[in-house]
């Protein structure tokens, strides 16, 4: 048995989160999108459900266009069974990441991010599966005192703190 390993890369625009997860069971569709707009009323998403047997469909719901196409776009080119994708267009991960993770057919989530994404993918005579991500780009230094600063400044900025 060999295993081939290439990278996926996933450039988002200026302004979108995406979130990367795993699930197990066609339903995962319905109880993301019940799931994301209960936690966030009128927000603008995305997604996109990789079937892993049957007819093998790209699955997908949402309540933007842009985040739909964006969604269906990058699970395709992902191409690993039982994944999802999540495009979020003027909403954090933060605000929906628990109501995701409650969902039932949820297993893991691989990534929450804005960030420049590649997406590690392994494939086998059975198919394809993510092996990890990279998220991101490595650190530059270890901050200090104005760094801090402005990193609490931001939160608060976001309303994310006092």
């Amino acid at each position: 048995m060999t295993v081939a390993l290439s990278t996926v890369p996933v450039d988002l625009p200026e302004g979108v989160n995406l979130i990367l997860g795993q699930s197990h069971f066609i339903k995962t569709v319905e109880d993301l999108h019940e799931a994301l707009v209960t936690a966030v009323p009128r927000i603008a998403f995305g997604l996109a459900f990789c079937e892993a047997s049957g007819p093998r469909l790209v699955r997908w719901s949402g309540t933007d266009d842009a985040m739909c196409a964006l969604a269906r776009d990058t699970a395709q080119a992902i191409g690993a069974g039982h994944s999802f994708v999540i495009c979020l267009r003027d909403s954090f991960p933060i605000n929906v990441l628990p109501v995701i993770r409650q969902v039932p057919e949820v297993c893991r989530i691989f990534c929450a991010t804005a960030n420049p994404l590649q997406v590690l993918v392994g494939e086998t005579e059975l198919g394809r599966g993510i092996v990890g991500v990279v998220d991101g780009q490595p650190p530059l230094g270890v901050e200090g005192e104005a760094d801090i600063a402005e990193r609490k400044a931001l939160l608060r900025r976001f309303g994310y703190k006092l």
